[in-house]
């Protein structure tokens, strides 16, 4: 089913018009009335048969009662559930699954014999009650919003499942045919056509297609079902069987009910509440448990349609409130209950209707036809109703869902509303709710096992962590680096995706003596993923390598803290397995054991660098070296301690001799950025010292820290009496600066390649 042009164009042919920029309030209430009584006509037939089929065990004398608690549902549901429940447009009245329910609860209780025939019509009450109860209870508790969560896919199967059922249903009707037959026996069935019939159908149908044409201001339905009735009479001038009511099945036929006899009805049913068998109330409580769960996800079905059709968002819970109550209230004037129903709620929105008070007219019509106007809904006939419900039905399956055939990336979309569809003809509309949750399921599943876990995969020779290190370090990362591998890792990490995930570590398993995974962005792990996580560490740990977890939620949206989650399941810390809070401090740590197993260097990190041992100063003539020792000066800080901060005017230069150095960014709100930590060995501050200028950022000794601190003012001096030294100082400032941003060229080139 396409749904963007099922918005676009509503049911009766014409566009929708957002509300915003719509009609006025008197523009409102003439569409809630049409829409409202245009949806009675529906609703209130169906009512009626619905509450036939319930009372058929009972035979015959319950007949009348039937019919009468079919548009007492129908009133009481309509009013109380559209104040209550506020969603625009939506329609409530009795429906099949409560017909449906109920009428093997009537047919169980009168076989049995526990429960008196006269009785029955009180527990159907009482399942009413304790229905509209259980839904109340349900949207109090706020479960009505797990209904939002079911994708389009599902939604426009269930609406063009219900459009198929609606044409079967209808297809007998239209045709004349006064005997139970199923669809393909309608058809094949031509014995039992009637010609009349057909023909009121027919005008109908050709005036619901034809009417918004010639005008907008009168729904099409209230002038096909106009039209039908005309044809119907004009006809009947020459079949005077037509012209009767007394046993004529092509018309609803008489509803007479006083205001005398609904009082005296109730007042029968509820001096009957006392005798109720309490031990008898336990076949009751099934249907209603059920009833309360069928009829609640048949109207958030309903609900989630029109949000569909109209770009709007209703509120599950609140709907919910508002059907509870409107159960209650049936079951208090001894109606039967029933849900949010999709063939009035259409025939509702295509007439005109905009609020959600299109309901409250719903009931009043039905009121106001119940006490002054039985006799002429008598001679509706069902052919018309049928013939409107047919255009309905065609135009709620859209063909052009079949284009998503065409697309490879669509047809398991096709498959899942064909499907849909395929349940709700075959076996109800419940189990397609059920179906199409399960292929929602499906869906989500599809969905994670599609998109890659994997976010990013990077060796550590082209990314590199924030520690600014010697030439001679950085040719060993850019040697050895691709010993280490990092994969950021998003999304769900569970039994549909463990083993994407490992088949795509698997391969650098042999090659890679550090895995690091960062956690940032996945949003739940499962057990299945813990198992595959520590196979993945078994793997390693035998060629004494180490896996690395680095910022790993301590607290997801689900509650779930991942870190304590993966500790109880067995991942704790070890020599083979570590946690770091940062990617950064992950990698800085891969490469200092990376550094340390392949240079071998003399001095020790603990100790302080002389001079003659920084790279930088390494093959300067004695003369040049004595000459920058006396320009130095030596200076220690202690951990957090400030170097300089930024605005501040210097023209120095920093050479750390033992520790480390980080520069940080100052932001707004008091907050700073990460950019580099400089390592021993390594000069920082150079901006400065080239240009004369104020300081950028701020510079903070991270750790117990000394420095050798060279002042522009003083380089100059030395400079002039030994220009070789000033040359080779420059020269060697340059090289290390373009090493520098070689290594960032390197790191730009794999992120946008990554």
């Amino acid at each position: 089913m396409k749904l963007n042009q099922t918005r676009e164009v509503l049911m009766d042919g014409t566009k929708k018009t957002p509300e915003s920029k719509g009609a006025t309030n008197k523009e409102n209430i003439t569409g809630d009335v049409f829409g409202g009584t245009a949806a009675m006509l529906v609703a209130l037939p169906s009512a009626i048969a619905f509450g036939l089929i319930i009372y058929a065990p009972l035979g015959q004398e319950f007949a009348g009662r039937a019919a009468l608690s079919g548009i007492l549902g129908t009133i009481a549901l309509a009013i109380v559930a559209s104040l209550f429940g506020g969603t625009n447009r939506l329609v409530s009245a009795p429906c099949a699954p409560a017909a449906a329910v109920l009428s093997v609860f009537v047919l169980e209780a009168s076989k049995s014999g526990h429960i008196p025939l006269e009785m029955i019509p009180v527990y159907i009450t009482f399942i009413a009650l304790f229905t509209g109860g259980v839904q109340l209870l349900i949207g109090k508790l706020g479960l009505g919003k797990f209904i939002k969560y079911i994708p389009y896919p599902v939604v426009a199967g269930y609406l063009s499942g219900v459009g198929v059922l609606i044409f079967i249903g209808q297809l007998p009707k239209y045709l004349g045919i006064t005997q139970k037959v199923n669809f393909w026996g309608a058809l094949s069935g031509f014995g039992l056509w009637n010609w009349e019939s057909i023909v009121v159908g027919s005008v109908t149908i050709l005036v619901m297609v034809f009417a918004p044409k010639l005008t907008k201001k009168i729904p099409a339905a209230i002038i096909a079902l106009a039209s039908g009735i005309a044809s119907y009479f004009a006809l009947a001038a020459f079949n005077p069987a037509l012209g009767t009511l007394d046993k004529n099945p092509y018309v609803i036929g008489s509803i007479n009910a006083k205001a005398e006899d609904i009082l005296n009805l109730f007042y029968a049913q509820w001096s009957m509440m006392p005798h109720l068998d309490f031990a008898a109330l336990g076949l009751a409580i099934f249907p209603a448990l059920t009833l309360s769960v069928l009829l609640s996800i048949d109207t958030l079905k309903t609900c989630v349609v029109l949000d569909a059709l109209t770009y709007s968002r209703h509120n599950s819970n609140k709907e919910l409130i508002g059907q509870g109550l409107g159960n209650v209230a049936s079951g208090l004037v001894s109606g039967i209950p029933g849900a949010g129903t999709m063939g009035a709620t259409l025939v509702n929105m295509n007439s005109g209707a905009k609020t959600s008070f299109s309901g409250l007219f719903v009931g009043i019509t039905a009121l106001l036809v119940l006490l002054l106007f039985g006799s002429f809904v008598a001679w509706i006939p069902f052919s018309a109703l049928a013939g409107i419900l047919l255009v309905v039905a065609v135009r709620m399956v859209d063909k052009k869902s079949f284009t998503l055939m065409k697309n490879k990336t669509t047809r398991f979309d096709f498959v899942c509303i064909l499907g849909v569809v395929i349940s709700a003809v075959a076996l109800n509309l419940i189990a397609a709710a059920g179906v199409g949750i399960a292929i929602a399921i499906l869906l989500f599943l599809r969905e994670q096992i599609r998109s890659s876990v994997v976010r990013r995969k990077v060796f550590g020779n082209k990314t590199f962590s924030k520690k600014i290190r010697t030439q001679a370090q950085i040719e060993v990362l850019q040697a050895k680096g691709d010993t280490t591998i990092l994969l950021e890792l998003q999304g769900q990490l569970f039994f549909g995706t463990t083993d994407q995930l490992f088949s795509e570590i698997e391969p650098y398993l042999a090659k890679c003596h550090f895995v690091i995974m960062d956690m940032k962005r996945v949003q739940s792990v499962d057990f299945t993923a813990v198992n595959m996580l520590k196979q993945i560490q078994a793997r390693i740990k035998t060629r004494n390598g180490h896996l690395i977890f680095t910022s790993l939620p301590l607290s997801l949206p689900t509650g779930q803290n991942v870190k304590s989650y993966l500790e109880d399941l067995g991942l704790w810390e070890t020599e083979s397995l570590k946690f770091f809070d940062s990617i950064d401090t992950a990698l800085g740590w891969a490469e200092d054991e990376i550094i340390r197993e392949e240079l071998k260097e003399e001095v020790k990190a603990d100790q302080a660098l002389e001079v003659e041992d920084f790279e930088f100063f390494k093959g300067l003539s004695q003369d040049a070296i004595q000459s920058l020792k006396e320009c130095l000066t030596e200076s220690n800080f202690k951990s957090g301690e400030s170097i300089f901060v930024a605005g501040e005017e210097s023209d120095e230069i920093y050479f750390i001799r033992k520790g480390m150095v980080k520069i940080v960014l100052p932001i707004a709100g008091g907050g700073h950025y990460h950019i580099a930590s400089f390592t021993r060995g390594i000069f920082f501050g150079d901006m400065s010292f080239l240009d004369k200028g104020t300081r950028s950022a701020n510079a903070i000794a991270d750790g117990a820290a000394e420095l050798y601190i060279l002042s522009r003012a003083k380089f100059d001096e030395a400079a002039d009496k030994n220009p070789e030294m000033g040359t080779l100082f420059f020269e060697r400032m340059a090289r290390m600066i373009s090493g520098r941003l070689r290594q960032s060229n390197i790191e730009i080139q794999a992120l946008q390649e990554s």
